[in-house]
């Protein structure tokens, strides 16, 4: 029987909590992940040596592999110490070692694939250098990913340079072939719409007749989405595309407990309100769900409920 294929557009650690839940089911699954990230050792890297930036990419093969645990450990095991290597990781390195031999970050990223035994594929959504820009809505510009949220201003738009970069051929294809596609969980600004801006990605993304469906985050982000509601995160996605793409939206509707709502309330931020009925002026399928994962600290998406709403879908 032929597997329902699903692209899954994002980055950051949403995306690779997600895509560990996604590949216990019989699907067939492509991450299309941005390469607009330029903190940290991918930032470095991306200076030093002319490459996309291998952070967003490392976790999601490690999060679509298939090996022992203490593989996964040493590809993202992170130096400490010495000069030059401290605050690189493993993984980010080999990455970049193996564009280096193959001359091809993408092709790079097939390589290790493949040692790694990664189930699905995983796709930069550009081979090219990406800065991620925001214009606010005081008039003011940022450059750089990471510096986007520091300004903690109201963003307006988010833009890319240079404006045409050259889509990854797979990628495209992959949008075209798909049965679903979903777009997050992760920062909206940053690690969710930068796929979009990639000519080429947009135009298939507006073509596909497969479901659409945005996975909300469960909580506000400070500097990107403070006092964000569902839809504010739905519209914000149609406005950077141009026309309405958004078919179903998934969110939380499992209460926060008090001592991770205070924790969040005090970095500056909130559960993302649920607006129904804008939602529903908007056309948009609502699929709610107890969905929350308790990690020590942090609240998570609970990956594999996520997965078996998503494959319902099909």
């Amino acid at each position: 029987m032929k597997k329902a294929k699903i692209v899954v557009l994002g980055g950051g650690t949403g995306l690779s909590v997600l895509l560990r839940g996604l590949k216990t089911f019989p699907v067939d699954i492509s991450a299309i992940v941005t390469v607009a990230d330029d903190g940290g050792s991918s930032g470095r890297l991306r200076k030093e040596l002319n490459i996309p930036p291998p952070g967003d990419i490392r976790n999601v093969l490690i999060a679509l592999s298939e090996v022992e645990p203490l593989v996964e450990e040493l590809f993202q095991h992170r130096f400490q110490n010495g000069n030059g290597l401290s605050g690189h990781s493993l993984g980010n390195l080999l990455l970049a070692g193996m564009s280096s031999i193959t001359g091809d970050f993408a092709q790079g990223v097939q390589e290790i694939s493949r040692v790694l035994n990664v189930k699905g594929k995983v796709l930069p959504a550009s081979n090219e250098h990406i800065t991620l820009h925001a214009e606010y809505t005081d008039g003011s510009f940022t450059a750089g990913e990471s510096n986007i949220p520091d300004a903690h201003k109201t963003i307006k738009r988010v833009f890319i340079e240079p404006e045409n970069p050259k889509p990854m051929a797979e990628a495209v294809h992959a949008i075209e072939e798909a049965d679903l596609i979903v777009l997050g969980p992760g920062s909206l600004y940053t690690s969710v719409i930068p796929n979009l801006l990639v000519p080429g990605m947009k135009e298939a993304l507006r073509q596909s007749r497969a479901t659409k469906v945005y996975i909300c985050n469960v909580m506000t982000q400070p500097g990107e989405t403070d006092g964000f509601t569902v839809s504010d995160h739905v519209s914000a996605i149609d406005d950077h595309m141009g026309e309405k793409i958004v078919d179903a939206v998934l969110f939380n509707t499992e209460p926060i407990p008090f001592s991770y709502a205070q924790r969040y309330k005090e970095e500056g931020a909130m559960g993302v309100p649920v607006d129904e009925n804008t939602l529903k002026e908007m056309d948009v399928l609502l699929i709610g769900d107890h969905l929350l994962y308790f990690d020590n600290i942090l609240l998570r998406h609970d990956a594999l409920k996520v997965s078996q709403r998503l494959v319902s879908l099909l």
